[in-house]
């Protein structure tokens, strides 16, 4: 097992990675003193594989356990389901001493968080993340959200988890498809910190698509330490070095929200297809070299992830990105690797004839 500390001060907590990890989580658990009744919020799917195993645990430690289920899509990232979980864990709630335990990916992640967040204006909670992607990514770091029509992730704040337990025994379940996507965000790492860790994906990802364990776990840990490196530095994403994490994600949320959060396209393919658009732009800047752009788009290719748009209207995804949260005073915001292993650029007002030519040229119909 691989311990990883996110020194945040008072909000400081354990990465934890490692095999076999959730039939054995009760003690870590226990030492954090949340509190004796849980509130799992998970879905069907995540509760029919592994909630008996987790009951399990939590009951050999003395807790008591309560699940909560949302849709197992981005639709459960919604005021609507957040409202009803609310109200289902206030009536629950009765003589507790609960904590909230993030039980699935990252749409989870950010809805247990939430809810952790503005019940009772804050109760601990703890993520067990399922999905590659959430292992490597969001359930780090504290951001919870849910979406708007307009946007994803409109609504939301800061909320540190007090443990994320990372059992890549869990990614076994998962389709090929999810794997990808996780390894979009390992990719992004790759490009803005770590070369080792983008030559790695590189020579490995085979491995990691056939699910090897040591593979994976070390993209899990390194990926881990990459994302409290920059969490520990900027906290509430205010200085612009915690900004950079959004390498890709410009772009790769308004390929979202145009496909209307369905199941075109996940997380992470939107984020690869955003990380070669903004590679591009750094090309057109002439802030990185084009051999690495070529590189980066091989790798996402070789991984099995999309470098193109496929039918999806040029004026939504162009309509969806000037909404994006991360424009600043009206100007657009794209964070640009200059090169791959180094701190990318935080460039604000992009020219728009860039943005929208380089948009265009990705974009495929039929």
């Amino acid at each position: 097992m691989k311990k990883i500390r996110v020194h945040l001060k008072e909000n400081s907590y354990e990465l934890l990675v490692g095999r076999g990890l959730l039939k054995n989580c009760g003690p870590f658990i226990k030492s954090l003193n949340l509190g004796r009744d849980s509130v799992v919020i998970t879905n069907r799917r995540i509760v029919n594989l592994y909630g008996n195993d987790l009951k399990q645990a939590l009951k050999e430690s003395g807790f008591s356990i309560h699940f909560e289920l949302v849709p197992d899509s981005e639709k459960a990232k919604s005021s609507e389901v957040l409202i009803d979980i609310l109200n289902r864990i206030s009536l629950y709630d009765r003589r507790k001493a609960l904590f909230i335990a993030a039980f699935g990916g990252g749409v989870v992640g950010d809805v247990a968080g939430f809810s952790a967040c503005v019940y009772k204006r804050g109760v601990p909670y703890i993520q067990i993340p399922t999905t590659l992607l959430a292992q490597v990514d969001s359930s780090i770091g504290g951001k919870v959200a849910i979406d708007l029509a307009a946007a994803k992730n409109m609504v939301g704040t800061f909320y540190q988890p007090k443990l994320v337990l990372s059992d890549i025994s869990l990614l076994n379940s998962l389709p090929k498809r999810q794997i990808r996507s996780g390894l979009a965000e390992v990719v992004k790492y790759g490009v803005i910190k770590d070369i080792r860790l983008f030559e790695y994906l590189e020579s490995n990802f085979d491995s990691l698509l056939e699910l090897e364990e040591d593979a994976l776990q070390h993209v899990v840990a390194r990926s881990g330490e990459i994302k409290a490196h920059f969490v520990e530095k900027d906290p509430f994403d205010k200085t612009g070095i915690r900004t950079v994490l959004n390498y890709g994600h410009t772009m790769g949320h308004a390929i979202e929200t145009a496909s209307g959060y369905s199941d075109k396209y996940s997380h992470g393919e939107a984020i690869a297809i955003g990380m070669v658009i903004a590679s591009e732009i750094s090309v057109r800047l002439k802030l990185l070299d084009d051999r690495d752009a070529e590189r980066l788009e091989n790798l996402i290719k070789d991984i099995g992830l999309p470098t193109d748009i496929k039918d999806l209207d040029f004026g939504k995804i162009y309509e969806s990105h000037l909404r994006d949260k991360k424009f600043i005073h009206g100007r657009n915001r794209f964070i640009l690797p200059v090169k791959i292993g180094s701190m990318p650029k935080v460039f604000e007002d992009v020219p728009e004839k860039i943005v929208r030519d380089v948009l265009r040229q990705r974009i495929r119909y039929g």
